[in-house]
């Protein structure tokens, strides 16, 4: 490790990731995400806009029987997974790829996958102010990827009836039923996320299912502080189960 970078330790210090220090860093939302996703064993999984490789290697921790391929488009970040990727002797069951969701045909094979996980980014172009450092730029605006890039890389990609795991801001839940609808994936689980109970709701953590029919599961909120500002005992079992929380508002 070196001063650029940090390293977070999860699953009771048996995964550790390297993260850049000053360049994109991973948040709650990712964590959630991992920690709402499930998979079944002997599965073949990807995970889209993998940055660090996060969501790969914290699901390949969780779930020792499943393999994962984590797709990058930012050569640095791509490079940091596969040093994560090496550090936890992983090699085996988890495969780091540098390439575009918008040419993820050129990548992999059509249906090669049983579940696609992703955190998008979800800042549009013309929404906040964009950060200076290209690193975070990309990976929280819609400069190089979408929702719609990605559902439409993991229809092509997801086998029959194969699932989508995602989270995505509360504002645009809309728009996210209709583009998983668009791209033929129905949805068959929601969950909102509070930041507390007198929030309106931030994320909402998401699953759908490839030429599924309808049927929608709303199951109940997620709240992650309490009133004093102190975490949730759902999130302090997550952090349990995962990691010690890292900064709020990563991406």
């Amino acid at each position: 490790m070196t001063d650029e970078e940090t390293v977070d330790e999860f699953l009771g210090g048996r995964l550790k990731i390297r993260q850049s220090a000053r360049g994109y860093r991973f948040g709650l939302d990712s964590l959630m995400l991992a920690w709402f996703a499930s998979v079944k064993p002997r599965s073949v999984n990807l995970d889209l806009g993998c940055g660090n490789g996060i969501l790969a290697l914290v699901m390949a921790g969780r779930y020792p029987l499943t393999r994962w391929v984590g797709l990058e488009i930012q050569e640095g970040l791509a490079g940091l997974a596969c040093r994560n990727v090496e550090q936890n002797g992983l090699e085996k069951r988890v495969a780091i790829v540098t390439g575009d969701a918008r040419d993820a045909g050129k990548a992999f094979a059509p249906r090669s996958f049983d579940n696609v996980l992703f955190n998008p980014p979800y800042r549009k172009i013309s929404s906040g102010r964009m950060n200076p450092l290209s690193e975070k730029a990309i990976a929280r605006h819609e400069l190089q990827g979408s929702l719609a890039v990605f559902l439409a890389a993991s229809k092509m990609l997801l086998k029959p009836k194969g699932r989508v795991f995602t989270i995505y801001p509360a504002t645009r839940l809309v728009e996210l039923v209709s583009l998983f609808r668009k791209t033929d994936i129905e949805p068959k689980r929601m969950r909102l996320v509070f930041s507390d109970a007198a929030s309106d709701a931030a994320f909402v953590l998401a699953e759908g299912r490839s030429g599924s029919r309808e049927e929608l599961k709303m199951e109940p909120p997620l709240y992650i502080y309490e009133a004093q500002k102190t975490y949730t005992p759902e999130m302090k079992k997550l952090f349990s189960g995962l990691a010690a929380p890292p900064e709020a508002g990563g991406g």
